[in-house]
């Protein structure tokens, strides 16, 4: 079975479907925990003088949930992944190294909101952030010697980290 028939219809359709909500649900939830404990409405980020392009505060939940919604479809993707592969990482070892590299970068973007907003840290969230940026990078390649097409789907997430990185820099560099 090639990786185009991993998604499509047929007797592990079921288990396709079944895989990739689990890996949306999986990510929403992970990704919106630390959201829980704190967040932009302490008294304390109020406060802060705010960079010019600092977004409306809604767009932060909008976006955040479409990019963990695709990181949760590349998941899936690699997950599903029959091993033939694009590239020389194809196989179990590539699906591991990407898969240990997804939950690696996932770590830092968790360790993100607690950085910035719990400890009230805007270096130690610049910090994390700076460090998050290579790790979605790597995880990009991994997942495209697995499957090009869960690779494509966390370009929007490198490209928002990016944006999240000169906003974090501007936060400490303004305060």
């Amino acid at each position: 079975m090639t990786r185009t028939q991993t998604l499509g219809s047929g007797g592990n359709g079921r288990r396709s479907a079944l895989a990739v909500v689990a890996g949306i649900v999986l990510v929403n939830v992970v990704g919106a925990a630390p959201a829980v404990l704190s967040g932009p409405g302490s008294a304390w980020f109020q406060a802060l003088a705010k960079p010019a392009i600092y977004p409306p505060p809604w767009l932060f939940g909008v976006v955040w949930t479409l990019l963990f919604t695709l990181m949760g479809v590349a998941l899936a993707l690699v997950w599903l992944s029959d091993g033939t592969g694009d590239g020389d990482g194809a196989g179990w070892s590539g699906r591991r190294l990407a898969l240990a590299l997804f939950a690696g970068q996932m770590v830092l973007n968790v360790a993100w909101t607690p950085a910035f907003f719990a400890a009230e840290n805007l270096l130690a969230g610049l910090v994390v952030i700076v460090a998050l940026w290579p790790a979605v990078l790597a995880t990009i390649w991994a997942f495209d010697r697995v499957d090009r097409r869960a690779a494509l789907l966390l370009v929007p997430y490198l490209a928002w980290v990016t944006f999240a990185a000169v906003l974090n820099y501007q936060f400490w560099a303004l305060n």
